[in-house]
C-alpha cells in the first residue's frame, strides 16, 4: 500500500505541474522569437503599438489583403497606412483559435484595445480578428487579415 500511495502522490504532482502554468508564456520580442500562431499575432500588434512600420511591412506579403467594416477591402500599402492611424496605448489578445493547413496558419482571436483610431477613441468591446499567415522563404508572411467589428455583450 505504501508504494501505491507514493505512486498516487507522484502522479498527482505530475498532473498538477503539467496542467498549471508553471512557466511563464514565451515572450515575443522579435519575429525570430515566434513559436506559433498566437505569437505571430502578438508580434504583429507589438509592431503596430511601437510603430515599427519597416519591420511590420517585412511580414506582410506583396498580395496582402485586409478587410474591415469601416474601410472595406484594402491592399498592402493602404492597410499599412490604416495601421499608421492607430495610436495604441495598450491591447489585450485572447480567445485564440489556430488552424494549421500545410504551410498556412489561420488564426482567429479577439483583441481589446485602448487608444485611438483616426483621433477617435477605440471601442471598449473586444473585436473579432482573423489573420492568414503563410510560411515562405522569407519567414512567416501575413497574406490576409479581417476585422468583423466589436463583439456584442
Amino acid at each position: 500500500m505504501r508504494n501505491g500511495l507514493k505512486t498516487l502522490i507522484l502522479f498527482g504532482t505530475v498532473v498538477t505541474l503539467v496542467s498549471c502554468s508553471v512557466w511563464r508564456e514565451h515572450a515575443v520580442n522579435s519575429w525570430s522569437d515566434v513559436t506559433g500562431g498566437e505569437s505571430l499575432e502578438r508580434n504583429f500588434w507589438k509592431e503596430i503599438k511601437t510603430r515599427n512600420w519597416n519591420e511590420l511591412s517585412r511580414h506582410l506579403a506583396g498580395n496582402y489583403i485586409a478587410v474591415t467594416p469601416e474601410d472595406g477591402r484594402m491592399d498592402r500599402d493602404t492597410a499599412i497606412e490604416r495601421f499608421k492611424t492607430f495610436q495604441l496605448d495598450d491591447y489585450s489578445l485572447g480567445d485564440f483559435q489556430v488552424e494549421l493547413n500545410g504551410s498556412t496558419l489561420l488564426i482567429t482571436y479577439a483583441i481589446t484595445m485602448r487608444g485611438s483610431y483616426k483621433g477617435q477613441p477605440l471601442p471598449a468591446l473586444p473585436v473579432h480578428m482573423m489573420t492568414v499567415w503563410q510560411q515562405q522563404k522569407a519567414g512567416w508572411m501575413a497574406i490576409a487579415h479581417s476585422v468583423t467589428g466589436p463583439m456584442e455583450k
